[in-house]
């Protein structure tokens, strides 16, 4: 099991870790075995834009325990920072590598958010994919705050039924918020899995693996669900590309800027 500290770079702001399916998850072991409370964010640029635009969800996102790299956006953004073989830390599919590795080593999850009927057929399909999960629990909570007193409730509910790990589908910025809160109050690994309920549950379609590869998964999610996500979309994702463009840009230029004063001296 890895060790060693977690590289990592910064874009827009928000911390992104240099990672991969079979380290995050021997991460997750290590921290149960340490009894940690922590949280994991898959950051994708939704993630990344709500962070920049409200810096007190960016600071709760980079206290994270660890934020993977669930977009092809961001994977590309690593690689021009340096980490040239970074691939594709995915939610949903973070969510299945967990869920193989918990099976075999019997750690008991809870499955956290989505509704009564998804959460149901998602237990339903998990098991059936990997005989022997153990799913101790899940919970549907009313899509509105909660109050302190609920929280306190289901922080109760969860560790009454001995979970190790919550895998939480409440959707950015509410399921990062939550995680954050409960941090230190839960004894478990919180992990952040965004639209995998829905998709594993086979609610919603995913879209094909190829478009994945090129980055245009969005454009997936944009005609199957226009009214919900255009915005997130069609203002986000280009306001990336132009900020992006700008930090990488000016950290090319703060190298020439040194040797420029350097020269000079």
């Amino acid at each position: 099991m890895l060790k060693t500290l977690i590289s990592h770079r910064t874009i827009l702001g928000t911390r992104i870790d240099a990672t991969s399916y079979e380290d995050a998850c021997d991460r997750i072991q290590t921290w149960l075995e340490q009894n940690l409370s922590c949280y994991i964010v898959a950051a994708n640029v939704h993630v990344v834009m709500t962070g920049y635009w409200r810096k007190r969800y960016q600071r709760l996102i980079n206290q994270a325990k660890l934020i993977t790299p669930d977009g092809m956006p961001l994977v590309w953004g690593m690689r021009l920072l340096g980490i040239k073989r970074q691939h594709r830390v995915y939610g949903p599919d973070l969510m299945l590598a967990w869920c193989d590795r918990a099976a075999k080593l019997k750690i008991p999850l809870f499955l956290y958010g989505g509704t009564e009927n998804t959460l149901q057929q998602l237990k339903i399909n998990l098991i059936k994919q990997f005989p022997g999960l153990s799913i101790v629990g899940t919970y549907s909570p009313p899509f509105r705050p909660l109050t302190l007193e609920e929280e306190a409730r289901d922080r109760n509910l969860i560790e009454s039924s001995g979970a190790k790990v919550v895998l939480v589908g409440l959707g950015c910025p509410k399921q990062e918020e939550w995680m954050s809160r409960q941090q230190g109050d839960l004894q478990a690994v919180m992990i952040g899995v965004g639209a995998a309920f829905s998709f594993h549950s086979g609610e919603i379609s995913q879209s094909p693996r190829w478009l994945m590869t090129l980055g245009l998964e969005w454009l997936y999610r944009l005609i199957t669900e226009p009214k919900r996500l255009w915005r997130r979309y069609l203002i986000n994702n280009p306001s990336f590309l132009v900020l992006f463009g700008l930090q990488i840009l000016h950290q090319k230029m703060i190298p020439v800027s040194l040797s420029q004063v350097s020269d000079q001296l």
